[in-house]
């Protein structure tokens, strides 16, 4: 029986928070020197310093400027992949949801980071420049909702499924205090996240051609690995330009992107991302009889160090 892959998950946009990271960068020699490389290439391109605004103030506060929350995920998934690496833990595939296709085609050697580093400031610029405000909200609960439910349908967008029971919207900023209150009166659970526009949606439209303008000419490396892609829910072996943007402006295909990848056997997804959340994710999207796990690193809640650990542990004990 061969061994499950390793797959390396990066989230996107809403998965942020402050503080993020901060106790691998305290305790993680490799984490902490790639945090602060990177965090020159951001200051460079944007004027900002991105790792001060991630670890400033406390999670409570709202951390939703896109041109900065854009390089600070790229910024904190790429250094973290680099950290595993660093302790021997390489993925067979990549996985990129939404802006975190961006740090999956860095890992994977498509591109290099410093082009990467630059096309992600350039989708934010192109944000900032072209796109009136809106936001995502996330929904516990089955899918088929959003066509049941004209407040959902005529106010909003369907701009990802996750699993079987929680999706997400996007909609402009009137709308959504509107969806959210009528949720909150059906007792159905949701979160809107922390972001700053209506990702995945007609809202973003503007943006596109800046922001293809912008990285028509990325060099490619040959001979990269494999990219999970959850806007078409499928493995690739090679990018263009447009796949970063339709990483943002189609529906992420979560659910069906994970059930691609059982078809071809077990993984350890490895959650790369900020938050924890696609390891959640991955628990309920998992078939019931799949040899699967799925690995949180980076909470919100604490414990980096205690997952970290557990991880290793888990991937030890395999080799042996």
């Amino acid at each position: 029986m061969s061994s499950p892959r390793i797959v390396f998950m990066f989230s996107g946009q809403g998965s942020q928070y402050r503080t993020m990271g901060r106790a691998l960068f305290e305790a993680d020699p490799v984490f902490r020197d790639e945090l602060l490389r990177l965090d020159r290439m951001a200051s460079d391109l944007t004027g900002k310093r991105v790792l001060e605004e991630m670890h400033a103030g406390s999670k409570a506060d709202s951390f939703d400027r896109t041109l900065v929350t854009h390089p600070a995920i790229f910024m904190l998934e790429y250094a973290l992949a680099r950290s595993l690496a660093a302790k021997g833990l390489e993925p067979d595939i990549c996985l990129g949801a939404s802006l975190g296709t961006f740090a999956a085609a860095a890992v994977a050697g498509h591109l290099g980071v410093e082009d990467a580093m630059r096309a992600v400031v350039a989708q934010a610029r192109a944000f900032e420049a072209a796109c009136e405000r809106g936001g995502i909200i996330a929904i516990l609960a089955p899918p088929s909702l959003y066509d049941e439910a004209p407040f959902l349908h005529t106010r909003s967008e369907l701009s990802g499924i996750n699993f079987d029971k929680h999706f997400a919207v996007s909609c402009a900023l009137p709308d959504l205090a509107i969806i959210e209150q009528e949720l909150k009166q059906r007792a159905i659970a949701c979160q809107r996240l922390d972001v700053s526009y209506a990702f995945h949606s007609r809202w973003i439209d503007p943006a596109v051609e800046g922001f293809l303008a912008d990285i028509r000419d990325l060099p490619f490396a040959p001979g990269g690995g494999l990219v999970a892609c959850c806007a078409q829910a499928r493995t690739l072996s090679h990018l263009e330009p447009v796949d970063f943007w339709d990483a943002v402006r189609e529906p992420i295909r979560f659910r069906d992107t994970i059930a691609r990848l059982e078809a071809d056997g077990p993984g350890r997804y490895i959650d790369a991302g900020p938050s924890g959340t696609l390891a959640t994710f991955v628990k309920y999207a998992l078939p019931a009889a799949s040899r699967s796990t799925a690995h949180p690193i980076l909470t919100p809640f604490g414990q980096d160090a205690k997952h970290l650990a557990s991880l290793l542990a888990v991937m030890e004990t395999t080799a042996a």
